[in-house]
């Protein structure tokens, strides 16, 4: 597990299967907090040096849902930049945070706006994908003002992003993808990801 995740993070060694299991066994057994309680389980599993219990923690967070209040925003950006990797990252960007500014839109101007522009690559990778999920609600010109804004860097896991996000709202609006890409000078990684669908 540690190597396959570039030895980021120590790992007990639980694979995925009994990790879930344990986790809804402990769940029937002394139930799931609520509110603020549930979200502070969440920090403090944070902040545990095995990757399992980050994993514990997201599957806390979709347990969290609509509970979660405006200003958890800030506490959700904290765990985007603390033991970030791409599995933690993804996760939060496209399912935690994209749940969130589809509840409150009118924190996405000016929380986006700061991602994008940050000196963080994790926090720009989560302003290219929090709309990954959004189908027909994505705000089409925002994701490709975005994209212009970072399709130049070297990063991987930007590229990377940049092809994801197109590849998914290819399935959504093909022709719009087609376009951009003829029309955007892409590194080849994010041309080759972002027309997987369409050139099939």
């Amino acid at each position: 597990m540690e190597d396959y995740m570039r030895n980021q993070y120590p790992f007990l060694g639980i694979k995925t299967p009994e990790r879930t299991s344990l986790t809804k066994e402990f769940w029937s057994k002394h139930g799931i907090p609520a509110g603020d309680e549930l979200l502070y389980v969440v920090q403090q599993l944070w902040q545990l040096p095995e990757r399992e219990f980050q994993n514990v923690a997201m599957a806390y967070l979709e347990k969290y849902g609509k509970q979660a209040k405006k200003t958890d925003i800030v506490a959700f950006e904290s765990l985007i930049t603390t033991k970030s990797w791409w599995d933690t990252v993804d996760y939060l960007a496209s399912h935690t945070m994209g749940d969130h500014l589809t509840r409150y839109p009118d924190l996405i101007p000016a929380y986006a706006e700061r991602w994008i522009e940050s000196d963080d690559f994790w926090l720009r990778r989560t302003a290219l994908l929090y709309q990954l999920r959004y189908k027909q609600r994505t705000d089409v010109d925002r994701l490709f003002d975005f994209i212009n804004r970072c399709k130049d860097e070297k990063e991987f896991f930007i590229r990377k992003a940049i092809g994801w996000a197109l590849r998914e709202y290819s399935k959504t609006d093909e022709d719009a993808v087609r376009r951009f890409v003829a029309e955007t000078r892409l590194s080849p990684l994010s041309e080759r990801e972002a027309l997987k669908y369409v050139s099939r």
